[in-house]
């Protein structure tokens, strides 16, 4: 997928590749959506461990420029505008980061910056934040759910299916998940099976929801393959619903957090933080939910889980090479280069990932870039936490 340009990331000397995605057409969008005041909730927590060496406590992977020239962060408050302004957006995030993410989010207001007292898991995450859009704005008030590392094409194709899917979970009083048509096998992905049509006249191409039959999450690489062969559609990491019906089905299918609802509501989050466990979304309440709909999202997504990631979200040379920063590729192919610190020159590698910041180099291949685990056990602590600068004390 070739995003558009909007700053960083391009080859020195490169033409952009061919291929753009085409602005996708859906049909009329229905009139009660203008009605609906919708809000947001943004997942923020962790630093990012999959980005080192570029993600620390100072910059972590919210804040970082992956996908244009703008955090991850400020992409998407961005793109919810004008929908959704700033100050109905609530990011939720974890104690480490939240200097740094309140020094970059400026337009948000101070109290829509949520602080985890430990990290609570997103199901967890998701139930504060309706809970605060419900004492804020209603229990009926619709809000969309997402994490940060998403790229997104078209971000008015993008607002429009939110606004769809907030009238239909409006209407239907149900959760309202985006799905993804897939396009490979990716086991580290949720996979959605597709039921009925809620509307028999519409069509999920042209906009109509369906019903959900199952929800399979990071199945195997064999049962992704099956998944996908059937029409399975990717979760885009995307859900609509009021803010009643989220904190609904969290109280009926998810027993991890159930119990600290109450302590919850009467606003005593120690209480609610010392009586749950961390569980998922996905784990925690879109396997087990008994009805759930899906919208296909038709807006040229795609995750920014890894590094190798980039090569699908940033727009690369004619060669399938992409970079930030001063870089030159001769006879060199499918490489992803981040550069801070002087020129970078590849000749005759492919696949390759090359990150440079000043003191410190990592080089490594776009398939072992996929899982740094291993690496960071073995580094010590100091060069985990602040690679290339002084030992911190």
């Amino acid at each position: 997928m070739n995003l558009p340009k909007t700053g960083g990331f391009t080859a020195i000397s490169s033409a952009p590749a061919s291929g753009t995605l085409q602005e996708p057409e859906l049909a009329p969008v229905d009139t009660d959506i203008t009605g609906l005041a919708i809000w947001a909730v943004v997942f923020a927590g962790g630093i990012g461990s999959r980005f080192w060496p570029l993600s620390t406590p100072e910059r972590p992977k919210p804040l970082l420029a992956l996908v244009t020239g703008n955090s991850l962060l400020e992409d998407t408050v961005g793109r919810f505008q004008p929908l959704i302004p700033p100050e109905r957006v609530i990011v939720v995030t974890s104690r480490d980061i939240a200097p740094a993410i309140r020094k970059a989010v400026r337009d948000l207001p101070e109290e829509n910056i949520l602080i985890e007292p430990r990290p609570l898991g997103t199901a967890a995450a998701l139930a504060w934040g309706a809970q605060e859009v419900a004492r804020r704005a209603g229990p009926e008030t619709p809000l969309c759910a997402m994490h940060t590392d998403l790229a997104i094409a078209f971000p008015g194709a993008f607002r429009e299916s939110l606004g769809r899917a907030a009238a239909i979970a409006n209407r239907e009083g149900a959760l309202v998940a985006l799905g993804v048509r897939p396009t490979r096998a990716e086991p580290s992905f949720g996979y959605i099976r597709l039921g009925d049509a809620l509307d028999d006249d519409r069509s999920l191409a042209s906009g109509g929801a369906y019903q959900v039959a199952g929800f399979v999450e990071k199945p195997v690489e064999a049962h992704a393959e099956d998944l996908a062969g059937e029409g399975a559609l990717w979760h885009s990491g995307i859900i609509v619903g009021s803010a009643k019906t989220m904190l609904e089905k969290l109280a009926r299918y998810t027993p991890e957090i159930a119990p600290g609802l109450d302590a919850l509501a009467s606003g005593n989050l120690p209480a609610f933080a010392g009586m749950i466990r961390s569980v998922s979304i996905e784990r925690g309440l879109l396997e087990r939910i008994a009805r759930f709909l899906v919208l296909l999202a038709d807006f040229g997504w795609d995750d920014v889980g890894t590094w190798a990631s980039l090569r699908r979200a940033r727009d690369l040379d004619d060669d399938g090479n992409g970079a930030l920063g001063a870089v030159q590729f001769v006879d060199a192919e499918s490489n992803v280069v981040h550069t801070e610190s002087g020129t970078v020159v590849l000749f005759g590698v492919s696949r390759l990932l090359v990150v440079s910041l000043p003191g410190l180099t990592f080089v490594t291949t776009l398939e072992r870039a996929s899982d740094l685990k291993p690496l960071l056990d073995a580094l010590p602590g100091s060069l985990r936490v602040n690679p290339g600068g002084e030992p911190k004390g």
